[in-house]
């Protein structure tokens, strides 16, 4: 039998945690969360992980630098950021690291599995030495509708994951009741 594939993530917020676990652990693969970047660091010199998710905001550490620390590291394992408040130039960033994909938030199960999936399927790239002035070489400023869409974004996110705090437990709801209602429709009458 083999092992399973490990899988690490990294991300400052325990429900993103949590949720790689238990879509991915139901899938076979270990999951294993770190809660920032030098924490990741650490756990990659005491193991070897096939993939390697990381939140591109984070105290401490980004994204983007534990992206370019694993890729310096360890090329062949394949990243991916996932974001809330992606920009051109992190994209351009994180794919100069030699980054595989980028997730979006808000993830939904589906998403997750996919892109494990997609990540533990696609052949290893070859390494790539990056130069010093990568950054230089990025764009500084990004369109100002992009920029613009960031900001609106960061302000929203809050209130966008307390209507889905909210509003899933009356969504269960009323899927029970109108499961309990299709039963009683369908139960033959004595």
């Amino acid at each position: 039998m083999d092992a399973p594939r490990k899988v690490l993530v990294v991300d400052d917020d325990p429900v993103v945690r949590k949720s790689f676990d238990r879509v991915l652990s139901g899938k076979g693969y270990a999951v294993i969360t770190a809660e920032n970047g030098e924490e990741a660091l650490r756990k990659l010199n005491e193991e070897k992980y096939d993939a390697v998710y990381t939140d591109i905001r984070m105290p401490g550490m980004s994204g983007l630098e534990v992206a370019e620390e694993v890729k310096a590291r360890k090329p062949w394992t394949p990243v991916v950021i996932i974001t809330g408040y992606g920009t051109d130039a992190a994209e351009a960033r994180a794919k100069a690291a030699g980054v595989s994909s980028f997730l979006h938030k808000p993830l939904s199960p589906e998403m997750i599995e996919d892109s494990a999936r997609d990540v533990m399927a696609a052949p290893v790239a070859a390494a790539r030495v990056l130069p010093a002035t990568v950054e230089a070489t990025l764009p500084k400023v990004a369109n100002s509708g992009s920029a613009l869409k960031n900001i609106l974004m960061f302000f929203a996110a809050p209130f966008i994951g307390l209507a889905y705090i909210i509003a899933f437990p009356f969504i269960g709801l009323a899927l029970l009741l109108w499961m309990a209602g299709k039963a009683a429709v369908a139960r033959p009458k004595d």
